[in-house]
């Protein structure tokens, strides 16, 4: 294996059964227009985990003020009785609250942070200033609806807030875009229709690389750059893992394209080690599509990954359609922390210390 050290990251300290935990909206409170859900995730939890979430004044308030939400972050990571902080879903305007967080409060208490989507936001920003978090974990998404949690997505929850381990991140053999809508009853219940799964992509060298995460959604990512949140030196990646997803917006092909191009000229490609492409949602409420539809659009995303990725980390070794970001079920996995992306084995590994 091969696996070169980028910058020293702070591991937060795991939670135990009965600590407390934040639940937090920095994006959108989605728990506001579907309440019943969110209670529901409440409860599978403390169930899953034995950990006690606590809600803030914006968990529940729409539209917030960026300021607000700000502040109940600060106020969750400046509480030493709050042992974890759990974002409930993503959104589009977290770019607005990360001016007002202070690194030095998350500094004097490091705890594990869990969100994806907008929430990439909160990832990038907590890796800049030095804390290893974790890319997944939606408490309205994965944790509330259906007839109960999926075993991966438990699993993985359960090793970024308690136990730390290392676990292969194997494909469930099935994947859904869509739960049910919020509104149904049956939501509670009942789970979106699923497909079955295609075999991963695999790409590069064959060899095995180990390194730390980063990345995220890639829409995401592009308003990061832009707002002038990464440091000005591409060597942090050095050796590194890139995690890449794409939303539920359903970016087409040529978009995801140049948005890969942009962080190959940005010099970020070259210098990572391996990457890790999430099985990208193909469809949306607003956007229903049939299933031939559906694996053009997954496979025409992922040749163009591939194509950019190429061009630019040919020794890179790459792997796509790995269950994470915004599909069901879900896998976290840690941002920051060691994956590693076996080209001969074929197989992915996560650390979860």
């Amino acid at each position: 294996m091969t696996g070169v050290p980028v910058r020293p990251l702070v591991h937060p300290p795991k939670a135990r059964p009965g600590d407390r935990v934040a639940v937090l909206s920095p994006s959108f409170a989605a728990p506001a227009v579907a309440p019943e859900i969110h209670e529901q995730a409440m409860r599978r939890l403390t169930e899953v985990t034995g950990l006690v979430p606590v809600e803030y004044p914006t968990t529940r308030r729409l539209d917030a003020d960026p300021r607000d939400r700000a502040a109940d972050l600060m106020a969750a990571f400046g509480d030493p009785s709050i042992r974890a902080v759990l974002a409930t879903i993503g959104g589009e305007d977290q770019l607005t609250v990360v001016p007002h967080l202070d690194p030095d409060v998350v500094r004097a208490d490091p705890k594990p942070f869990l969100g994806y989507s907008d929430n990439t936001n909160l990832l990038s920003w907590l890796w800049t200033h030095g804390v290893a978090a974790f890319h997944g974990g939606s408490t309205q998404v994965h944790l509330g609806p259906g007839p109960g949690v999926d075993p991966v997505h438990a699993a993985s929850l359960r090793a970024a807030l308690l136990t730390g381990e290392r676990l292969e991140v194997t494909d469930p053999g099935e994947s859904a875009d869509l739960g049910l809508r919020w509104e149904d009853p049956r939501a509670l219940t009942e789970s979106g229709e699923r497909e079955p799964t295609e075999p991963w992509t695999w790409a590069g060298p064959a060899r095995a690389v180990t390194g730390p995460t980063w990345g995220g959604c890639l829409e995401v990512l592009q308003w990061v750059l832009a707002a002038g949140r990464f440091p000005d030196d591409a060597g942090v990646l050095d050796g590194s893992v890139l995690l890449l997803e794409t939303s539920e917006e359903l970016p087409p092909a040529d978009t995801v394209r140049r948005m890969v191009r942009v962080l190959g000229e940005r010099g970020l490609l070259e210098r990572v080690a391996g990457v890790v492409v999430a099985r990208p949602p193909a469809q949306s409420f607003e956007q229903l599509r049939g299933p031939d539809e559906r694996a053009a659009h997954r496979a025409a995303q992922r040749d163009a990954v591939l194509d950019v990725v190429g061009r630019y980390a040919p020794d890179a070794v790459v792997v796509v359609d790995v269950p994470f970001g915004h599909t069901s079920p879900q896998w976290v996995l840690p941002y920051g922390g060691l994956m590693t992306v076996d080209g001969v084995e074929r197989r992915v590994w996560a650390d979860y210390s």
